[in-house]
């Protein structure tokens, strides 16, 4: 496997959206970290985004956990004036901005973070000789068009959104990641055709998108994904968890069932079947029953998500073999997931009788 200058094992990394539950993200990334994995890619939708963000701009996995349980998640919840009428805010928010929360707030606060390590625009994180256009990007962004009902990665495709790739704004990026349906405001973008996109949450399409970096061929380095799976997936989604954050006049009829829907979409992400070759460089971290929008984040809670992504990459590292990985999935075999499950199924050979 190539190695860093410094002597380390390059690894692409992609990380699931899952919102508040990014902590268990990082908590993972810290232990690739402390075992001497450098993150040469990275990508992710949503909460994801926002850690691959991080990352790729240069902070420590020490640096990330101390950002994100010092972080008050509910200061993202900022309302426009429609929250001062009473009962009706939320329900004529979701009408005219198509949701209640401007994403301000969180656009500013990771703007500012980026600007710290001095990185803020995708031209910064340019591999330079790079001409493949799935790597000439440090990071990768994932968006939902909802507009022509298809998937954006950014910045490959900022051209499509009118934006030139190198200058577009990487808080930006993140934000348009991260805009949860109904619970944030989407961001619309203007294409080179003189359309409006409208432009969501990047997990409506793609949520775990760990194949954005596979090679054409044998890869040089792994690419691991780090995925939020809830403790018991045969529980329903609401089980255990807390319903969104959201004001208490907003908790009425229309706008509590859309936010239980949409919430509910998003989460049901974890109990997507992962195929083999996919789910041997996974790294599955409980989420611990917590909701995407719970924002109101209990702090021990916190701690033990971010634990719980430690535990996780600890227990993945203990078994994972790059050369096996390739050999059995990327040496041009022939593989069928259908084949694999009815070999399962088959009863066992009976073994004839000795002879007498």
């Amino acid at each position: 496997m190539p190695d860093e200058p410094s002597g380390h094992p390059q690894v692409d990394l992609v990380f699931e959206g899952g919102g508040v539950k990014g902590i268990a993200l990082v908590g993972a990334y810290s232990m690739l970290e402390e075992k001497g994995y450098v993150p040469h890619n990275v990508a992710g939708s949503s909460a994801g985004a926002i850690v691959a963000a991080l990352v790729a701009a240069g902070y420590s996995a020490g640096e990330l956990h101390d950002i994100l349980t010092e972080t008050k998640f509910s200061q993202f919840e900022d309302a426009g004036w429609e929250k001062h009428i009473l009962a009706l805010g939320a329900p004529i928010s979701i009408l005219k901005d198509h949701g209640i929360y401007r994403g301000k707030q969180f656009h500013d606060w990771l703007s500012t973070l980026l600007t710290k390590k001095g990185i803020t625009t995708f031209g910064q994180l340019k591999y330079p000789n790079e001409t493949d256009p799935r790597y000439r990007y440090r990071l990768q962004v994932i968006v939902s068009d909802v507009t022509d009902r298809e998937l954006i990665i950014l910045p490959r495709d900022a051209d499509r959104l009118g934006l030139k790739p190198d200058d577009l704004e990487i808080a930006q990026a993140v934000r348009m990641s991260m805009s949860i349906p109904i619970f944030f405001e989407p961001v619309t973008a203007t294409g080179a055709d003189g359309r409006d996109r409208v432009l969501v949450d990047g997990g409506m399409l793609s949520n775990f998108p760990v194949w954005i970096f596979d090679s054409d061929g044998e890869p040089e380095w792994p690419t691991f994904g780090l995925k939020l799976v809830a403790p018991d997936p045969k529980k329903p989604p609401s089980a255990g968890a807390q319903e969104p954050s959201v004001s208490r006049g907003a908790r009425q009829g229309l706008v509590h069932y859309l936010l239980g829907l949409v919430s509910t979409m998003t989460d049901a992400h974890d109990k997507v079947y992962l195929e083999r070759d996919t789910f041997v460089r996974t790294i599955t971290i409980s989420n611990l029953g917590v909701r995407t929008t719970q924002f109101n984040l209990d702090p021990n809670l916190a701690q033990q998500l971010y634990q719980s992504g430690r535990d996780a990459a600890e227990a993945f590292l203990k078994t994972w073999n790059f050369d096996a990985y390739k050999s059995e999935f990327r040496a041009g075999k022939p593989y069928s997931r259908r084949d694999a499950v009815a070999a399962a199924m088959q009863p066992p050979a009976s073994t004839p009788p000795p002879a007498p």
